[in-house]
């Protein structure tokens, strides 16, 4: 029988493929100051979290070892750290944990009290985890970078993505003309999300696709550089391209004023609650596409290292 105090989590000791992954017994952390202990109900799988365990990420995100993944979490607030105010014990929350510290691929993992916002209601706690990451990178992509307003144009390069469909859904509620590129596969799921024309990358391209010029460029999709630099031939002067590849840096077009970004998300809660209450308005749909236990964890970074991961995944401990 564990311990009261003994927890389980998948950890890698070392950098490397998916089987450095191990499901097995630790301590349960204590919050320190500014921290909360939360009781996980889910995590999800990020790509960034197959690049950090690969050891790739070691730069800009240095972690120790052993390490535990998860960077997206939603839970119960179990325990509360010195000095954290605005959280109770039994709260329900939602977050992006830093991406350097211990994830939430555990039955209890600690966040800073600041990254953290309430839930959302309209959706099981377990699926809230499939938010964070990636609905604030859309939102960072669309509102802080790409500045967009009512009645602007906007293309999403690969919106049959996690980010795409979020980012499609908030494009036409603030009122855009969205031209979304995804496969035969996403198409309709694309469309469901709010896209005004949909195009097939697979049978024609982009570029020759897009009749008018348009505002705001989001590349979610990792293309070829070639591709991601005739994205920049179909923005008016003054546009901006938004690229999430962060491999490939975003080019740009300094004769016409068209700008390239290259978005590194963050965490920020006061967006987090603003999508939340958009969930809970109905304005936003949170699309789940697989629940996977804790204990596959391995598994799925298997599956997403040969490209057999589609959609957003929910990564669930098991239950007490």
């Amino acid at each position: 029988m564990k311990a009261s105090t003994d927890m389980k989590a998948v950890r890698f000791h070392e950098y490397g493929d998916p089987d450095v992954l191990r499901y097995e017994d630790t301590e349960q952390p204590a919050p320190g100051a500014g921290q909360v202990r939360v009781r996980v109900a889910a995590t999800s799988f990020n790509s960034v979290d197959g690049n950090i365990r690969a050891g790739f990420m070691r730069g800009p995100i240095p972690t120790e070892l052993p390490h535990t993944p998860g960077i997206d979490i939603a839970g119960t607030v179990d325990a509360l750290g010195e000095g954290v105010t605005g959280l109770a014990v039994g709260d329900d929350v939602v977050g992006f944990l830093p991406m350097d510290r211990p994830g939430a691929a555990a039955e209890y993992a600690l966040a800073p009290a600041e990254a953290l916002t309430a839930a959302p209601e309209n959706v099981p706690l377990a699926d809230a985890a499939a938010l964070p990451l990636v609905g604030l990178t859309a939102y960072q992509a669309l509102f802080d970078h790409g500045k967009l307003t009512a009645g602007q144009r906007v293309l999403i390069n690969g919106a049959g993505g996690a980010v795409g469909g979020y980012a499609v859904q908030l494009a036409k509620n603030a009122g855009a003309h969205v031209i979304a590129t995804g496969s035969p596969r996403s198409g309709a799921a694309v469309t469901s999300a709010g896209a005004d024309e949909v195009i097939d990358h697979t049978a024609t391209s982009v570029t020759a696709a897009v009749t008018e010029p348009v505002d705001i460029a989001l590349n979610l999709a990792p293309v070829d550089p070639a591709e991601l630099a005739a994205l920049v031939t179909v923005i008016r002067p003054g546009g901006v391209l938004v690229n999430t590849t962060v491999w490939m840096p975003a080019p740009s077009d300094e004769d016409r004023d068209v700008r390239g970004i290259d978005l590194f998300v963050r965490s920020d809660a006061g967006q987090l609650a603003h999508l939340v209450a958009l969930v809970d308005s109905g304005e936003l749909r949170v699309e789940v596409a697989e629940r996977v236990p804790l204990a596959e964890l391995p598994a799925l970074h298997a599956r997403a290292a040969q490209g057999a991961v589609h959609g957003k995944v929910v990564v669930v401990p098991p239950t007490a």
